[in-house]
């Protein structure tokens, strides 16, 4: 019993060493630089055994870990980026190590490229899982993190994946590639549209 313990706390540092921190180095985003941020909550579906959160608790975590990382970059080209969470499941306490479920979320991503008025991902939809920590891995989130915490690590970790993959898509499909200065100035107060959501 005590070899095993010993392993699964081994295993447990292990994966801390990968928890997800909200001020991580840049990625190459190219020319981007967020216009604006949107966040959408309130038609997020809560899954079974989740503890009872309401959309308004999940709002101003993703906003702020949205702009703290995409705030960061100052290229020459504006896009607009919304985020929309359709589902989420936070871990209640479980039986520790047996039953230990992680934190999870489904959410939708738009690009909207406002020179060119257009999308360049329109729901794109990305699930996500709460980063584990040693205390976490040994204990069950549901016993090592509160409600608040569990959100504030799903947020960040949102955050983190959006603009990975928004980096993936820049070295992949040229996305926020630097256009020419007359293009890039083009987008004006006409473009004060938000890009819609509805679906």
């Amino acid at each position: 019993m005590i070899r095993i313990l010993s392993i699964l706390a081994a295993l447990g540092m292990l994966a801390a060493c990968g928890e997800t921190r909200l001020d991580e180095a840049p990625e190459d985003l190219g020319a981007f630089q967020a216009r604006v941020t949107h966040v959408y909550t309130e038609k997020a579906l809560q899954w079974p055994l989740s503890r009872n959160a309401d959309h308004s608790e999940w709002d101003a975590a993703i906003k702020n870990a949205l702009e703290t990382r995409l705030r960061r970059y100052q290229g020459a080209q504006e896009y607009d980026v919304a985020v929309t969470l359709e589902g989420f499941m936070l871990a209640p306490p479980g039986v520790p190590v047996l039953f230990s479920p992680k934190s999870a979320v489904v959410v939708n991503v738009f690009v909207y490229d406002v020179a060119e008025k257009k999308f360049l991902a329109k729901k794109h939809q990305m699930e996500i899982f709460e980063s584990t920590t040693g205390e976490s891995a040994l204990l069950g989130s549901g016993h090592a993190r509160t409600k608040e915490q569990q959100i504030q690590g799903l947020a960040v970790n949102i955050a983190d994946k959006v603009e990975e993959w928004m980096a993936d898509q820049h070295k992949e499909e040229g996305w926020f590639a630097p256009r020419p200065a007359a293009a890039a100035g083009s987008g004006g107060a006409a473009d004060t549209a938000a890009p819609a959501t509805a679906g």
